[in-house]
């Protein structure tokens, strides 16, 4: 079976969420995961956007926005990010969720603001980034009150770092019992979804290791492709490949094939 790095990722990721759940997407792979697993085996999954869309299905293929004709024209609900983000994110009422990260660190904090050449937890100040990220969106929101999320991000040792430029959305901060000490309503990020493998916090240093490598790649090459030293579990396994229906559900919610990407 033929597959792309992205698609495996995505299923991977889908594999994560439960029957039943009730569940913040954004946009693109979180989505494509998210209505994966709706597709494949959580028919009764619950998900919005921060924009405020509740309980649809995308029309047409993946939309290009939260609130785009693509994702509002079956919604149960449309109503804004007050909703969404407030009153079931931050009331702790959100079971999962799916976030992205330019950079991510070994206790799962994620920076989507901006590459800086000396970041401003260095200069014990705010200075304008060399590059401007997106920006948080609604990560923050989700990062602090949803019960669990997941993080999607491409394994690149730029990427994976020992301490993030900028901490846009907390993880567990610098590990241990540092999210309780913050008074956060969220439980934490449950996993990292990687292009090359699992990584999950460890129960008490928070700090995250490698569980299981994908059919493609092996531990050395994921090590390499991480900025510290990434610890591996004992019992450290391959993940199954996807299965045909695995891949035709997929692909049947990604009809137009925007996140198809080779690599």
């Amino acid at each position: 079976m033929e597959y792309t790095q992205q698609e495996f990722m995505a299923i991977v990721t889908g594999r994560e969420i439960a029957d039943g759940q009730l569940i913040i997407l954004g946009v693109g792979l979180s989505m494509l995961a998210g209505y994966f697993a709706q597709k494949n085996h959580a028919p009764n999954l619950m998900p919005f956007t921060e924009g405020g869309v509740y309980g649809s299905t995308p029309v047409g293929g993946l939309p290009w926005g939260i609130e785009c004709n693509r994702i509002s024209a079956n919604a149960t609900s449309f109503t804004n990010a007050i909703d969404a983000l407030g009153f079931l994110v931050a009331s702790g009422r959100c079971d999962n969720a799916v976030i992205g990260a330019a950079q991510v660190d070994k206790y799962g904090n994620v920076n989507t603001t901006g590459i800086w050449e000396e970041p401003p937890w260095k200069l014990g100040k705010y200075t304008p980034p060399r590059v401007r990220l997106n920006g948080s969106g609604g990560a923050n929101d989700i990062s602090v009150g949803a019960k669990r999320y997941l993080i999607m991000a491409s394994h690149e040792k730029r990427r994976f770092m020992e301490k993030v430029d900028y901490i846009s959305s907390p993880g567990y901060l610098d590990g241990g019992d540092a999210r309780e000490r913050a008074g956060f309503v969220g439980g934490g990020p449950s996993a990292i979804i990687s292009t090359l493998g699992i990584l999950r916090p460890d129960p008490e240093s928070k700090e995250f290791y490698l569980e299981a490598y994908y059919p493609f790649t092996d531990v050395e090459k994921i090590k390499e492709s991480t900025g510290w030293d990434l610890k591996v579990s004992g019992e450290v396994n391959m993940v199954p490949e996807p299965s045909e229906q695995e891949l035709a559900n997929l692909r049947s919610v990604d009809t137009t094939g925007s996140l198809r990407k080779k690599g």
